[in-house]
């Protein structure tokens, strides 16, 4: 890796920059990650998770090494934890003296300057140190490269210079201004006297007034110039900072005029690659922070195989769902689930709170994960990464004024075909039930089919129980034609209790409202035990 393409994501520049032109980068909208609740449990503040997305396996499997070292290395994420807050000065910095209507460039470069070096002090302390026990290329092509910078004799001379020329703007406590008043003693001109070491005293005004001594101390103020940013506005306390600043600049610019040409010669040069790191420094400490958190909480967690996109491979043992792992005490459920040539496509039915909806955006997860090269949850996995996640889930009644409900939901779903490929994962919960349910069932039949012929993978979790029994009727219309397999899931039962278990198993739905009304006491025997109590 040459020393210029530094990054924790991107193992070589073409690798960057084949991602940036959205050449290996799935289609998973900013929105999906909030359905499937991604964005909760990995927030980031400086970047979108969606610019993350990579179908590469090289690039994962480069991740993965990255985030085995922070995890390993608890220490090592600290110091990145620290490193972020510089970067940002750094950058504001720039921003600041890159404004037009700022006049304090010379005393930026000298603050940029000393930001840039604390950043290599603290990875020159914290990192190099642990460079033999690194293990992904990432992090010992940093180490290598502060090491270079830090020794070399133009980093040290820098950092002596820095210390000269600090010391001197440092000093500088307060400055003594001329007035130049007519003879209606009206202010003519202005402008700094001189440059002092002491702050000046505020004086009893009144004593100094009647006394009409001004000369017995030329530090002490005998008379406020002004309320200084008090009841100002803001363009008034912009007025008057551009004036000190404009004079302050004057009096040091042909003392750093030189400086400033390092600054732009060498540390803009050399802080940028560390610049161009912020977003994904602030992605790798999140993502840290979330693995360790569910390894804390006891479920497990892994690096999963990823294999090429072509081969349309999920198999996970002890799924479970992260963002709810994230927020409670207890150990998930763990479940099997995979795609294969029988069921590329899976009908999820059950009951109520059965966990549908919790393995159907777990499966959702999984996959975004892996994608990001995060670990996964789950017991063990191989992956090969879809070209985009889409999701239908329910929504509030506002998006369904125009069209009402089910024209919102079939405009949705329309939506979706024009971007699903074969490659791609579709995830659907209690799609089509603002209908009747034969009218539902027949939709979703018409759904299924096309998803069949598009041989994406998916999960369709509903509670059209009609749907299951259309299943065969659906894979022989479809699969004579080229269409992929469709196959059923349940959310198991055991003991009129909900197991939470999604079995690979074709539902009875009769068994289910039996259980579940027995559960509640809502069965004839019970009903008719009451009526005789009247």
């Amino acid at each position: 890796m040459e020393y210029t393409d530094i990054s924790l994501m991107y193992p070589t520049q073409e690798a960057l920059m084949k991602n940036a032109r959205g050449e290996d980068k799935a289609k998973i909208s900013n929105e999906v990650l909030d359905e499937l609740g991604l964005n909760s449990i990995i927030d980031l503040k400086n970047s979108r998770l969606c610019d993350f997305f990579t179908l590469d396996p090289e690039v994962i499997a480069y991740r993965q090494r990255v985030f085995a070292d922070t995890v390993e290395n608890p220490e090592l994420c600290e110091l990145l934890v620290k490193l972020n807050p510089i970067l940002s000065d750094i950058a504001e910095i720039r921003r600041l003296s890159s404004d037009d209507t700022q006049n304090e460039g010379y005393l930026y470069s000298i603050t940029e300057v000393e930001l840039y070096i604390s950043c290599m002090e603290l990875l020159a302390k914290g990192l190099y140190p642990m460079r033999d026990k690194l293990k992904s290329e990432a992090f010992v092509a940093l180490a290598n490269r502060v090491k270079e910078l830090t020794e070399s004799d133009y980093y040290i001379d820098l950092n002596k210079r820095l210390k000269e020329l600090t010391s001197r703007v440092r000093e500088v406590k307060s400055v003594t201004i001329g007035v130049n008043l007519d003879s209606r003693l009206r202010p003519e001109s202005a402008g700094v006297l001189s440059v002092n070491n002491e702050y000046f005293k505020s004086g009893e005004l009144i004593q100094k007034i009647l006394r009409l001594d001004f000369k017995n101390d030329e530090y002490t103020c005998i008379a406020s110039l002004i309320p200084f940013t008090k009841n100002q506005s803001e363009n008034e306390q912009s007025a008057l900072s551009y004036a000190f600043s404009n004079a302050l600049n004057k009096v040091f610019k042909s003392s750093m005029h030189s400086w400033k040409k390092v600054v732009q010669s060498y540390v803009l040069e050399n802080a940028d690659f560390l610049i161009k790191l912020m977003p994904e420094i602030e992605f790798v400490v999140k993502g840290t922070e979330l693995i360790n958190k569910l390894k804390k909480s006891g479920n497990p967690i892994c690096y999963p195989t990823i294999y090429p996109m072509e081969e349309k491979r999920f198999s996970v043992k002890g799924i479970y769902n992260p963002v709810i792992a994230s927020e409670i005490s207890e150990k998930m459920v763990e479940n099997d689930f995979e795609f294969d040539e029988n069921g590329t496509f899976y009908v999820l039915t059950g009951p109520n709170r059965g966990g549908k909806s919790v393995i159907t955006c777990a499966v959702g997860l999984t996959f975004a994960l892996a994608g990001l090269g995060l670990c996964v949850p789950c017991v063990s996995a191989e992956i090969s990464p879809a070209d985009g996640i889409f999701v239908h889930f329910p929504t509030g009644a506002e998006d369904t004024v125009d069209k009402g409900r089910l024209g919102e939901e079939c405009a949705r779903l329309d939506a979706i075909f024009d971007e699903v490929t074969e490659y791609s994962l579709v995830l659907l919960d209690e799609s089509l039930s603002s209908t009747g349910s034969f009218e539902g069932a027949y939709i979703a039949a018409e759904v299924l089919s096309g998803f069949s012929m598009c041989k994406c993978r998916g999960i369709f979790s509903t509670h059209l129980h009609e749907l299951s029994s259309m299943i065969d009727g659906i894979n022989e219309r479809c699969v004579k034609d080229g269409g992929a397999k469709i196959d059923t899931l349940v959310a198991g039962m055991e003991g009129g209790e909900r197991s939470f278990k999604i079995l690979r198993a074709k539902p009875d739905g009769k068994s289910y409202a039996r259980d579940i009304a027995r559960k509640y006491g809502i069965s004839l025997e019970n009903i008719l035990e009451k009526i005789s109590k009247k």
